[in-house]
């Protein structure tokens, strides 16, 4: 019989992504979410046989132990996302990515789940100590926004507190995603900048020396799968960066990215001396321990959104329902 996996937050950006993949994989899936920002990126996919749809609040206990019968893994993505959400909204940011993820993971441990997967984020690197260094799992963790915090609270939760409960749980430290998604996102550095290009010609930008790793949202969706289907000696209670090593980007170099694919596109370049998130991440060990490879590059979501943006489809890229905040 298929594995029935629940996706929390299962209509967002990474979440609606994952959906298909697992569906065309020929796994049984259920997502809860609160439909913060609509259920649009859930509309081709709910008939499917295979699909069930549960509105609900990971804040309120009813919904999760409900959202939770029947399942055998769950990918946990519902969070407040991002440090200016996070920061904005801080008491639903500790109730979500704190006191419901950990009551999550409690029901799902008492209903006998198998295996947990968390997606956490590269944000806990905060700033390197050695700017001219990169940064692996192993390095010192040093979260400067309440939304790393949070995150690095749960880690450290289910990789030490819990390392040995019976279920299987794995931390995913993704890099900053871009590139086209169900429920496309406008507040994404690649994503905002070819946007910004496509309608004004021009992007401002603030701290062009500032770096980032980055990953397309289809290879994010594909960790998640590869940690529910590696063997559980190889993932329990640990932790990857998820990306490529050579996917780190400063703003700079993406904005001359951008340019190759759009030549008139005008860069205007703000010095900055200080940033609070500067951090090159390794990806290696993602790779040697569990196989995985990226489909996609920047320069292939930077294509992707310019392609939207010039298919004059969406009338309203600045609406609301395109950030998170």
């Amino acid at each position: 019989m298929s594995k029935k996996i629940l996706i929390t937050g299962g209509a967002g950006y990474i979440g609606s992504v994952l959906v298909r993949i697992l569906l065309q994989k020929g796994y049984n899936v259920r997502v809860l979410d609160s439909l913060k920002f609509g259920g649009d990126a859930l509309y081709d996919v709910s008939q499917h046989p295979n699909f069930e749809f549960m509105k609900g609040d990971l804040r309120n206990a009813d919904d999760t132990k409900k959202a939770l019968d029947g399942i055998d893994w769950v990918a946990h993505l519902a969070a407040i996302v991002g440090d200016p959400a996070c920061s904005k909204f801080s008491d639903e940011a500790k109730e979500v990515n704190w006191d419901a993820s950990l009551n999550l993971f409690e029901e799902a441990e008492k209903a006998g789940l198998e295996r947990f997967v968390f997606a956490s984020t590269c944000s806990n690197y905060g700033k390197m100590a050695d700017p001219n260094s990169y940064v692996d799992e192993n390095s010192e963790l040093r979260p400067v926004s309440l939304y790393a915090e949070l995150k690095v609270k749960f880690e450290n939760y289910l990789l030490q507190d819990r390392k040995d409960a019976n279920i299987c749980a794995t931390a995913l430290r993704f890099s900053t995603v871009y590139g086209f998604s169900p429920r496309i996102r406008f507040d994404l550095t690649v994503n905002e900048f070819t946007r910004n290009v496509c309608l004004t010609g021009e992007q401002e930008i603030w701290g062009p020396q500032f770096n980032r790793p980055y990953c397309h949202v289809d290879d994010l969706a594909r960790s998640i799968v590869l940690a529910f289907e590696a063997p559980v000696e190889k993932v329990k209670a640990n932790v990857f960066n998820v990306g490529d090593t050579s996917e780190n980007y400063s703003k700079r170099m993406l904005m001359e990215e951008i340019q190759k694919q759009i030549p008139s596109a005008k860069a205007i370049y703000v010095e900055r001396t200080e940033d609070p998130r500067d951090y090159r991440v390794n990806c290696d060990k993602i790779k040697n321990e569990l196989g995985f490879k990226i489909t996609k590059k920047v320069p292939d979501g930077i294509r992707e959104i310019a392609k939207l943006m010039q298919s004059g489809l969406i009338t309203d890229s600045f609406s609301q329902k395109f950030r998170n905040i």
